[in-house]
């Protein structure tokens, strides 16, 4: 399920607002798996909305005091993938945890459904279908966007009708020997009950901000 998506440059701002609306969404938890790329700003903007902040001792004799500092939450681990490529193929995938224990890790990663190692391929899958969706994002095309407004629009469109609008096979499910039953991703979540409509999904009443 596509949870989070913030179209723009990738820059320090927009990882920070991106992880914001995880944090948001996910309604502040804590006890979660995290897990992307090396892009440094990710680091700084996870550490920037989980972090508390934490007073630092008082240091002896006069000024100031220190600044308090923002402590990540013990029970949130983040780690991140670096595929290293010779000739355009990948030979090694270096994954690294930068917050957390490894106790934490696998523990979040036993009780995952769908994974048991941390990666981002998931990120990747969403990536290419949304590509395969929104030729504006198609590499090497005309079908770029020309407008940035009309981009963010299409983005924001496709991407999240995804959730409600597309069956993913690897989501469908049987009861006995019955036939197969088509899920979207919010199916899976527990946020529909059925395949929605491009008509139901247009029509549906936004929310005001």
């Amino acid at each position: 399920m596509l949870l989070a998506l913030v179209p723009g440059k990738r820059d320090g701002a927009t990882c920070e607002r991106l992880i914001r609306q995880v944090h948001d969404r996910t309604e502040g938890r804590t006890e979660l798996l995290i897990t992307s790329d090396e892009h440094a700003p990710y680091e700084t903007a996870i550490r920037e909305v989980y972090g508390v902040e934490t007073p630092r001792p008082k240091r002896p004799g006069p000024g100031r005091p220190p600044k308090p500092v923002k402590v990540i939450p013990a029970e949130l681990c983040y780690a991140t993938v670096r595929k290293r490529r010779e000739k355009g193929r990948v030979v090694e995938v270096v994954r690294t945890l930068v917050f957390g224990t490894p106790s934490l890790l696998g523990g979040l990663l036993s009780r995952s459904t769908a994974s048991t190692t941390i990666n981002t391929s998931f990120v990747e899958r969403n990536n290419g279908t949304d590509r395969h969706q929104n030729a504006r994002k198609r590499r090497k095309t005309y079908g770029f966007s020309k407008d940035r407004a009309m981009h963010r629009a299409a983005s924001y469109f496709i991407g999240y009708s995804y959730n409600f609008c597309w069956p993913v096979r690897t989501l469908r499910v049987r009861e006995g020997d019955g036939p197969w039953q088509a899920r979207t991703p919010a199916m899976a979540a527990g946020l529909s009950d059925h395949v929605w409509s491009t008509k139901e999904w247009i029509t549906y009443p936004a929310k005001p901000r």
